[in-house]
């Protein structure tokens, strides 16, 4: 009975996670006895690796596959990351269907078998081990998949991971890409759940010869690792496999490990079936934005639409963060209303927080003075002050878009005005101005529209 290999990518797909959950999501998939975890590229190089080597330590014999991202430099990185794991694996990530091949890299199939040798043949010159993830297998030209994995093992990989980006494949068709790459090297299959067809994909390429299924703790895009679990309980022997899941505890660690990332990503019930791509029609997009609770006109739609495909052109898939964030920055750019003149802030352990925030209006300049519950949340009951209006805070969120210590801060605020949401986005060094930023630009659109 031969082994089935499980390796999740949940901390490549989820984004947003501190040090420490990413650290707990990493202990966790050891814990349940999974194979390999995949880590993002490496993008803030000091902090993600310092980040990427505590999972190194933590994983025990674990497999770690990072993915190396398109530069020498991102290579290096990844690569110094994770070569103190007990298993470190680099992960060269390519399209092999026609459209991605042109619409990323704009390549033809004999250019693209270029780059994939070259990338591969970098990684393997640092790491004995080197898989490539083939992006949107599901939709490559037949006996395409066959030269690929040939060109790949010639210069140095040792795995290929076959995915379902596209969310199109039946088991059937998992099973004969299975068989056209399994005779040249070990085959991964990764489903996509879109079609609700993932596990029954994992199973039929499972019976076709596959070495291991990926998964990750997103239920509407892939195959979770418990899912999977319980389908190798039900079916390994009639299959012929096995794997080294814990089956008494991945359902209890499944459950904390879903409240964790849903908490974070914004992957609750509501918006964990948000996954946009390059090959997302306005339909698809309209419908994300109507589930996030967005009312937005056929201009705005389009606006936002044409930023998610710009985006996608860069990112694997779009998810509800992400799309919040561009609907933040894309739709309903209006004239301001309000202009931050200036602000101060205050905080301390001893006394309540403070703020004084001035804006103009026109040819008028209005302060606003308030305590609150931390200086940002000061800063917002003063606008409040000068506006004579409170408007519901639906959501806030901040992150680092830059490194170092003079790193520029992005905040997200949503704001509710008569049961219409609205987003502002705004960027500072200095945190508390980027949030001000955020919630005045979201105030303008109500001001603007309900004038």
């Amino acid at each position: 009975m031969r082994k089935i290999s499980i390796c999740d990518k949940t901390l490549l797909v989820a984004e947003g996670l501190s040090f420490r959950e990413k650290a707990a999501v990493a202990q966790r998939l050891c814990e349940m006895g999974v194979d390999a975890i995949v880590l993002p590229p490496v993008k803030r190089v000091r902090e993600e690796t310092v980040m990427n080597r505590t999972v190194c330590l933590s994983c025990g014999e674990t497999t770690v596959k990072i993915a190396v991202g398109d530069t020498g430099e991102s290579l290096e990185a990844a690569w110094s990351s994770v070569r103190e794991a007990h298993a470190p694996c680099l992960c060269v990530v390519l399209p092999v269907s026609t459209v991605q091949m042109e619409y990323q890299y704009h390549k033809k199939a004999p250019a693209m078998l270029e780059l994939i040798g070259a990338r591969v043949a970098a990684a393997a010159a640092l790491c004995p081990s080197v898989e490539l993830v083939a992006q949107d297998a599901s939709r490559a030209e037949e006996g395409f998949l066959a030269e690929v994995c040939r060109v790949a093992k010639e210069n140095g990989a040792t795995a290929v991971t076959l995915c379902d980006d596209a969310g199109v494949w039946m088991p059937a068709d998992a099973a004969a890409q299975v068989k056209e790459a399994e005779g040249i090297l070990p085959v991964y299959v990764c489903p996509s759940e879109v079609l609700h067809m993932g596990t029954a994909a994992a199973a039929a390429a499972i019976e076709a010869g596959a070495a291991g299924v990926v998964t990750a703790m997103q239920r509407e895009a892939y195959v979770t690792p418990d899912t999977l679990a319980d389908l190798l309980k039900a079916k390994g022997e009639e299959l012929g496999v096995r794997s080294g899941i814990r089956y008494t505890a991945i359902h209890k660690n499944m459950e904390e490990m879903t409240r964790d990332v849903a908490h974070v990503t914004g992957a609750g019930e509501k918006s964990s079936k948000i996954r946009l791509t390059g090959e997302s029609t306005l339909a698809d997009v309209t419908a994300a934005v109507m589930q996030l609770g967005y009312d937005l006109t056929e201009e705005d739609l389009g606006q936002v639409a044409a930023e998610v495909h710009r985006v996608a052109a860069h990112k694997e898939s779009i998810g509800a963060r992400d799309l919040e964030a561009i609907i933040a920055t894309a739709a309903m750019q209006v004239p301001s209303t309000y202009h931050l003149d200036s602000f101060s802030a205050t905080s301390s352990n001893v006394m309540p927080a403070m703020a004084q925030v001035t804006l103009t209006q026109g040819d008028g300049k209005y302060s606003g003075v308030s305590s609150g519950d931390g200086p940002i949340d000061a800063a917002f009951r003063a606008i409040e002050q000068i506006v004579g209006h409170h408007y519901e805070l639906d959501d806030f969120q901040i992150q680092s878009v830059t490194e170092g210590r003079g790193a520029i801060g992005s905040a997200l605020v949503k704001l509710r005005s008569n049961g219409k949401l609205y987003s502002g986005n705004g960027a500072s060094t200095d945190i508390i101005g980027a949030s001000i930023r955020a919630y005045l630009n979201a105030l303008n659109k109500i001001v603007f529209e309900e004038a």
